[in-house]
């Protein structure tokens, strides 16, 4: 019995000639092989060489990429640091602030004599048991008088009676002294705390204010404390230039009522705020007439109003600094001309050897990029180096624009790269491989 012994080494040819379409030489089969894509990696090289050949002139091309990255990567930074002052300075009026304010609606008395159903101490309290999350709260009575100030002296005053808590919902800066504390108000001691402006008006500084005294409707209140608010309001809250403050207990004597012009509240945290607002609203209108109005004003609306303008500004400089990049990205554009030009033979050469036209232009295209993108990568590393030294040198904390800025300024510098390495590209691989071979 024979056996056929079959060589593997001879199958192959014979597979392969099976599968060879009729009629495709060898020839033809080499010839479709050369004119496959070249790998990325080869692109890659042959781009980094390119860059090797010529670095004097790429490098002075990259500038302008460097320069526009690291502006864009500043800009934003500088945005972001700008935003973040504008929302602590305007935070600074109270952390997480709900004043309610009585707005309108009269309760009728006898003989038809209307008077206005202000808020009272009560709702105050009631507000504190039903919502969560009040960390402080405090009334305020508001009381206008001539005061005594010694030597027959007397000036125009607002007196506020408010609780030792007002302090930490309105965020007051201290001066000089001291604030007055649970056992004034409970003791209902005659004590009171000026603001800065009329404490050197009357004293010159802050600290001769602090243990003078001053009579108010002949009954003698001793300054403990100056105090400041800690932006400068301009006469927009209910704080002006001439007020003094005393514990809400002793108010009450001046104005001979329960009745509160407003109410503070200062919420645990931001995310609670407009849900405090809303639901404090509602149970203050439950406790009093339908016709009357209360609001909540909050720094909310401010505040993302602020974020929006700071961004928007971010943006139309982040615009501006791209003005940059385009300059560059001519100025990159014409150097891959004078490259493309310098290296027709080399084209010609590679398009003999079958490289097709879109290798070429993926080629050149490539080299832009890459030229684009470094640029990109030491501008964006040079505009992140200032605000991480001023971070690490010295004590203000800048926003970092992470990972936006570089993303922002990394993408413009592809895009700029793919735009105006295009044409360079295209041109490059328009070219006719007999015209370049002939090229001197």
């Amino acid at each position: 019995m024979s056996s056929t012994i079959t060589n593997p080494a001879s199958e192959a040819p014979r597979a392969e000639r099976r599968k060879r379409p009729r009629g495709t030489s060898t020839f033809d089969l080499t010839l479709r092989s050369a004119r496959t894509t070249v790998a990325f990696g080869e692109t890659l090289r042959l781009a980094y060489e390119s860059f090797c050949a010529s670095k004097t002139r790429f490098l002075l091309t990259m500038l302008g990429m460097v320069i526009g990255s690291a502006s864009i990567v500043l800009v934003v930074t500088v945005g972001l640091t700008g935003k973040q002052y504008a929302i602590d300075t305007i935070s600074g009026l109270g952390p997480n602030k709900v004043e309610m304010q009585y707005s309108g609606g009269l309760v009728m008395g006898p003989n038809n004599v209307s008077t206005p159903d202000y808020m009272t101490r009560e709702d105050m309290l009631a507000v504190h048991e039903q919502v969560p999350g009040i960390v402080a709260m405090s009334p305020m009575l508001e009381f206008h008088d001539n005061i005594s100030v010694g030597s027959g002296q007397t000036k125009d005053a607002m007196l506020l009676g408010v609780s030792p808590q007002y302090k930490q919902v309105r965020n007051l800066k201290i001066k000089a002294g001291r604030f007055f504390d649970d056992q004034d108000a409970i003791t209902h001691g005659h004590v009171a705390v000026l603001v800065g402006p009329m404490a050197t008006e009357l004293y010159g500084s802050y600290q001769s204010a602090v243990g003078r005294t001053i009579t108010v409707n002949g009954i003698p209140f001793t300054v403990i404390g100056v105090f400041m608010e800690s932006i400068d309001t301009y006469g927009q809250s209910e704080i002006s230039e001439h007020t003094l403050l005393v514990p809400y207990e002793v108010a009450r004597y001046f104005t001979g009522t329960d009745q509160l012009k407003e109410i503070f509240f200062s919420m645990a945290t931001t995310a609670e705020v407009e849900p405090a607002a809303r639901h404090i609203t509602e149970i203050i209108q439950s406790r009093h007439r339908a016709t009357s109005v209360y609001k909540a004003q909050t720094l909310t609306d401010i505040l993302q109003t602020m974020g929006k303008v700071a961004d928007m500004l971010t943006i139309v400089l982040v615009l501006a600094s791209g003005i940059t990049l385009i300059v560059s990205g001519v100025g990159i554009m014409n150097s891959m001309l004078a490259n493309v030009q310098s290296r027709i033979k080399e084209i010609g050469i590679r398009k003999a050897m079958g490289a097709t036209s879109r290798e070429i232009r993926m080629q050149f295209l490539t080299e832009a990029v890459f030229l684009s993108l470094c640029g990109g990568v030491l501008g964006t590393v040079l505009g992140l180096a200032l605000p991480f030294s001023v971070r690490i040198f010295t004590d203000f904390q800048i926003p970092m624009g992470l990972p936006w800025s570089a993303i922002i300024a990394l993408s413009t510098s592809m895009i700029v790269g793919i735009i105006f390495g295009t044409l360079p590209a295209n041109r490059a691989a328009k070219l006719d491989p007999v015209s370049t071979l002939k090229y001197e």
